[in-house]
């Protein structure tokens, strides 16, 4: 049965005025974030992709959008030869909307007037092509192309016209509620809802997002009709209402109900955007079922399906969720924009419900898997993350789309680059998920550089001032510059650190447990000081993860660390490698290096071994798994491969 949720009514004439460069906005909440008018990151690890972002990827998306036609398809449409002149895959129109959502929250960063004029160029082009009822798609619905809404299934017009809204959202947020992209998106929307309201057809797309993209857009244009037609998108779903694939209809998530369903399943980047988006409709209806049906799920996935790396998708073929703990490490897929899909779901779990594992998710993704995508230039990406790689890569060319996962180093641009301008618009957007209030003061959940200024639910302002070399150090040092009578900080303690002090101005220390800890009635001039235990240390996997049991991952603070075959001597491959857990690994000149042993690796016609009756197993070939003793240094997963190309893995065999 398809229920829809009562949403209060509006007049829907403008944006909330307090969204403050806010990437979600919820309506009700255990906590409410603050946005890029309240959190500027200043230094450090983020503020280096976010320069980088700024300086350079943002103009290579555009100009692989221009080389490659993308943009040029909104010029045809407007001309009336697109289905002669089309280029590029059905869904190439998101990543221009990707695009501008990216350049909308870095001019709320960063007003900047070149970025401006290139951002209005683009807008026009795309309101050249929308049609009169608010319809706009280069690849359906034109003269001599396919109707409108054909392929259901595939065709991806409700996920790309999703991101079209969202790219709206953000000019709204950051100050542009009337904007040419906001009316464009304003009539996308009205279409939407008129052709797939009640009373319109019953589909579904294929590909969840425009879920999401309708909750945000109903918040911040203040139109709950748009928040109406999300719900009942996220109710429609499962109940068979797309075709059956070879793969089944859980890899779109049509298979069984968002309120009924147990885990995470199917295609990675569909699961998420549905969740993220049913998590939307439910806290701004008061759906407190909805919210605990997701965070059930998520909790699974989290347990069962997700890499040590943060990463989700280990099949290929269908970019999927495997089954519980099938999480092969050479054949992880991964995905870029899994990861930040992963990412958008915990931030809203977090806001609904403020439980800090919320909070370490977050984190073990952006440090794991988005920061591992770009190239330090900030021009070159992975599509998927691999956690151990047999093969030194091929470096892409410069000049030619990659195939997308194919790509076994970073290449430019892809055939689906749906990642490249996903990363961008989650740089762009970061200090939106910084910190948040509530009605007893100001929690951090990510630790950078940075400067807070909010303002408390009673109205009352707080300023801080945070000073960190995180994740190269634990030290996180907070200084109120302004606060009220009554109010506490809180702080994130991650459940990755061994121990956490913490100090209130000249106090004592005391220990802080893993979670958070609170911090009551600071003045101005107040410091607080955590000390998180970055020290890094091994990891077991569960049991039950078969590709690894076995074998051992070493993780300092947020990072997980890898082994690249460039550190290795002689020119060994990583699989020579064994790793002897008996001897912590430490940092020594400013990487952590483990101890371990290369061995020869035996040379048999048949690589199985009968196990010797009372002695321990051995190789095939009945070598003794004797060594050269070494200790061999490691590298944050994030920055393999940028010595060029190596072997590499994250999870490692033990003598």
């Amino acid at each position: 049965m398809t229920t829809t949720p009562t949403v209060p009514r509006s007049t829907g004439t403008g944006a909330r005025p307090t969204d403050g460069g806010r990437p979600v906005v919820p309506a009700t909440g255990r906590l409410q974030p603050l946005g890029l008018a309240q959190v500027r990151i200043t230094g450090g690890f983020w503020a280096e992709r976010q320069e980088v972002n700024r300086t350079a990827t943002l103009a290579h998306i555009e100009r692989w959008l221009e080389d490659e036609g993308w943009l040029g398809n909104f010029d045809a449409v407007a001309r009336g030869d697109v289905s002669t002149t089309r280029r590029g895959r059905e869904f190439s129109d998101s990543e221009v909307y990707k695009l501008l959502e990216a350049m909308a929250w870095e001019l709320g960063r960063r007003p900047d007037d070149a970025l401006e004029r290139r951002f209005a160029a683009i807008v026009r082009r795309v309101a050249a092509a929308q049609a009169p009822d608010g319809y706009v798609c280069t690849r359906f619905g034109n003269p001599g192309q396919p109707a409108r809404y054909s392929d259901l299934e595939w065709g991806h017009e409700l996920y790309v016209q999703g991101h079209l809204m969202q790219a709206a959202v953000a000019r709204v947020r950051t100050g542009h509620p009337d904007d040419l992209l906001v009316e464009v998106a304003r009539r996308s929307a009205d279409h939407v809802c008129e052709t797939f309201g009640p009373d319109g057809r019953r589909g579904v797309c294929g590909h969840a997002e425009v879920e999401v993209a309708l909750a945000e857009l109903g918040r911040a244009l203040d139109e709950p009709r748009y928040v109406r037609q999300a719900a009942l998108f996220v109710e429609r779903r499962g109940h068979g209402t797309l075709a059956d694939i070879e793969w089944g209809r859980a890899y779109y998530q049509d298979d069984v109900p968002v309120r009924e369903a147990t885990v995470f399943r199917g295609h990675a980047v569909r699961a998420n955007y549905l969740a993220a988006g049913a998590v939307d409709v439910a806290v701004e209806t008061g759906d407190d079922a909805l919210v605990a049906a997701v965070a059930r799920q998520w909790e699974r996935t989290q347990a069962t399906r997700t890499y040590v790396t943060g990463g989700q998708g280990s099949h290929h073929q269908d970019e999927a969720f495997g089954d519980d703990f099938v999480l092969p490490p050479d054949r992880a897929y991964s995905e870029t924009c899994a990861s930040i899909g992963s990412v958008m779901v915990a931030w809203r779990l977090l806001l609904a419900q403020g439980d800090p594992r919320y909070a370490d998710a977050v984190e073990r993704a952006l440090f794991n898997v988005v920061a591992t995508s770009p190239a330090r230039d900030g021009r070159a990406f992975y599509y998927a993350n691999t956690l151990h790689q047999r093969v030194p890569g091929e470096p892409a060319a410069p000049d030619q789309v990659s195939k997308r996962a194919e790509s076994s180093l970073r290449a430019p641009w892809f055939e689906v680059s749906c990642c490249p301008p996903n990363v961008a618009r989650t740089f762009a957007s970061l200090a939106g998920y910084v910190a948040t209030v509530d009605d007893g003061g100001v929690q951090l959940h990510q630790y950078a550089p940075s400067e807070v200024r909010a303002t408390l639910p009673s109205g009352e302002a707080v300023a801080l001032e945070v000073e960190t070399g995180y994740p190269a150090d634990g030290r996180v040092r907070v200084r109120v510059t302004e606060a009220p009578e009554r109010w506490a900080l809180t702080l994130r303690v991650p459940a990755w650190s061994g121990s956490a002090v913490l100090v209130v101005d000249d106090g004592p220390a005391r220990r802080a447990p893993v979670g958070t800890v609170a911090v009551p009635d600071l003045r101005p001039g107040s410091v607080v000081t955590l000390e998180l235990d970055v020290a890094p240390r091994f990891l077991v996997p569960d049991e039950r993860v078969d590709a690894v049991r076995g074998c051992v991952a070493v993780q300092r603070g947020p990072e997980v660390l890898c082994v690249e075959s460039v550190d290795l001597p002689d020119g060994r491959d990583v699989a020579d490698l064994r790793v002897d857990p008996s001897v912590p690994p430490r940092e020594e000149d400013g990487r952590v290096v483990v101890r371990g042993l290369l061995v020869d690796p035996p040379s048999a016609p048949w690589p199985y071994a009968p196990l010797e009756d009372g002695a321990p197993a051995r190789a095939a070939g009945g070598a003794d798994p004797a060594g050269t003793a070494v200790d061999v240094p490691l590298v944050p997963y994030h920055e393999w491969a940028e010595r060029g190309p190596s072997t590499m893995r994250v999870w490692l065999p033990t003598v």
